[in-house]
């Protein structure tokens, strides 16, 4: 498990390009057979990509966490951006298909995942905090997800923003994680943009082709940066930070949110006035 630890703003505005990526971008998260974790000091906070092959592929406690298993203190939520796959939890089997998510409660000793097909892998895209309670595990389809329709063609932002662990849909500790969904010719996200001083967050982009970009815009208000992803690539976003998307063709992304509170709505707008 890779460990990355928290930046003061002030100290985010003295790096370059390639500190920046190495500090808050994650890649290479979906190979074949393989588990890739990073645990982030914000808000501790823990970004994976599970792609099983032959062999299942299991979250095991340890010292990093400190813990006997992986959610003695912890939840979790997967979304499946590959193709379909089980989550075995303790005994009891979940499918997930393509686009399928699921909840992991505390608690949960035994956590496996499969692919369906060995030789074309699911690509579980995991995400993990801290939960003092324990809630039931629960399996939620796209169609099973809050559905919020927001902006325009005319704004080239026309969006459908899908609530997979939300509190409309299950009760988690604090974790949240959703996708949102860009119509064609739409290119932006959340923008005007905004902060959320109690929650920070992670963006996985998905469903891009090999020759586009989106470039990532964060960094205080006053003082932005970019960071150009690509496909299947994720980035930490600091509370502090604004978090928005330009891309050069629509794509989708998954968002997910740890921190103080669950409420979707609790940002902080900024003016477009106000941006540099």
């Amino acid at each position: 498990m890779e460990i990355r630890y928290p930046l003061h703003p002030d100290h985010f505005k003295q790096l370059d390009t390639q500190k920046t990526r190495d500090a808050f971008l994650i890649e290479n998260l979906f190979i074949s057979g393989k588990m890739s974790l990073t645990y982030s000091h914000f808000d501790r906070i823990i970004v994976g990509g599970i792609c099983p092959s032959e062999k299942e592929l299991h979250l095991e406690g340890g010292e990093t966490l400190g813990a006997e298993y992986f959610f003695e203190r912890r939840e979790g939520g997967v979304i499946n951006i590959g193709a379909p796959g089980k989550v075995i939890i303790d005994g009891t089997v979940f499918p997930l298909g393509n686009k399928d998510g699921l909840y992991i409660g505390k608690g949960a000793k035994e956590v496996s995942f499969t692919s369906d097909d060995p030789k074309n892998p699911s690509k579980m895209y995991f995400l993990s905090g801290p939960a003092h309670h324990s809630y039931p595990n629960k399996l939620v389809s796209q169609k099973d997800a809050q559905k919020v329709h927001l902006g325009s063609l005319e704004e080239s932002n026309e969006r459908t923003i899908y609530q997979y662990l939300h509190p409309a849909v299950l009760e988690s500790c604090q974790l949240c994680m959703g996708m949102t969904v860009l119509e064609p010719n739409c290119i932006w996200n959340t923008m005007p943009v905004h902060t959320h001083d109690r929650r920070m967050e992670v963006y996985l982009y998905f469903d891009m082709a090999p020759d586009t970009v989106v470039f990532h815009l964060m960094g205080q208000p006053d003082e932005t940066r970019h960071i150009v992803m690509r496909n299947e690539e994720a980035v930490i976003s600091p509370s502090w930070s604004i978090h928005s998307g330009a891309g050069t063709k629509n794509y989708t992304f998954i968002w997910g949110m740890v921190g103080e509170n669950q409420t979707f709505t609790d940002m902080d707008p900024v003016d477009m006035k106000d941006l540099k």
